[in-house]
């Protein structure tokens, strides 16, 4: 399920981010140089083709706002139900940098767009010029394709931000299980009923072979130095034995 969610945000974060980039892409090619000047008396009226140009800018503001959105839900969305603090997450100086880099590119694009379209928008409706000699110009060409690339940028970085999360909370909730794993020693009987000394019994969870080692390490530094050899060349299952082993034999020495 959490990998299902993962890759269906990702997805609509590309989506939208590709959608973004071809409606910019068509509105840098429709719009048109010039307008048309049609002269009339001390005025200059501009004819401007019908072109969906700022259809398409608007529409691609509107992708790249919907990208922008799901790029941030993809970091801090709780994966399998498992919450995991903003703090946690920029702990990661990886995701942190790109997060960064993530909103500057989109904060950019979003304004080339809305820079480019707003201009077009204002050629078209104030099409009534004073100046006979103008040229009936259009929105600066140029800005609705940069603004396109950024938008698609921006959206490639969003993803790159989810996977930095998405390690992040892994790290996060391994370190979790870790210590609530850390917090249980087992039990300890060290006489029966009449008074007489029981072979010690540790119970061991797998967990907490690290902190067996540790107990080890203070009493017998030759049979730590063992240990540290098993961690390297045994299996999982040699090391908890041998360290269960080891822990009796400190706790009966102990008594």
């Amino acid at each position: 399920m959490g990998m299902t969610s993962a890759k269906g945000i990702a997805l609509t974060v590309s989506l939208f981010g590709l959608l973004a980039f071809l409606l910019g892409v068509i509105a840098e090619n429709k719009k048109p140089p010039y307008g048309t000047p049609i002269k009339g008396k001390d005025v200059v009226i501009c004819k401007f083709p019908s072109d969906p140009t700022i259809a398409m800018g608007s529409l691609s503001i509107v992708a790249l706002v919907l990208a922008a959105f799901i790029g941030h839900v993809a970091i801090f969305y709780p994966y399998k139900g498992k919450s995991v603090p903003r703090g946690a997450l920029f702990q990661s100086t990886s995701l942190s940098v790109f997060f960064v880099i993530a909103e500057l590119v989109s904060a950019l694009a979003f304004a080339m767009l809305l820079w480019a379209t707003i201009t077009e928008g204002h050629h078209r409706t104030s099409n009534v010029h004073h100046d006979m000699d103008t040229l009936c110009p259009t929105a600066k060409t140029g800005l609705f394709g940069g603004a396109a690339f950024l938008a698609l940028d921006a959206a490639l970085f969003w993803l790159v931000c989810q996977m930095l999360a998405l390690n992040a909370r892994a790290d996060y909730l391994d370190e979790d299980e870790d210590e609530d794993d850390k917090g249980e020693y087992g039990q300890v009987y060290a006489a029966d009923a009449d008074g007489t000394k029981a072979s010690g019994i540790y119970v061991m969870p797998s967990g907490s072979i690290l902190v067996t080692i540790s107990l080890i390490a203070v009493k017998f530094t030759d049979k730590c130095r063992l240990l540290l050899a098993l961690l390297h060349y045994a299996s999982f299952e040699q090391m908890e034995s041998v360290a269960s082993f080891y822990t009796q034999s400190w706790l009966a020495d102990s008594e």
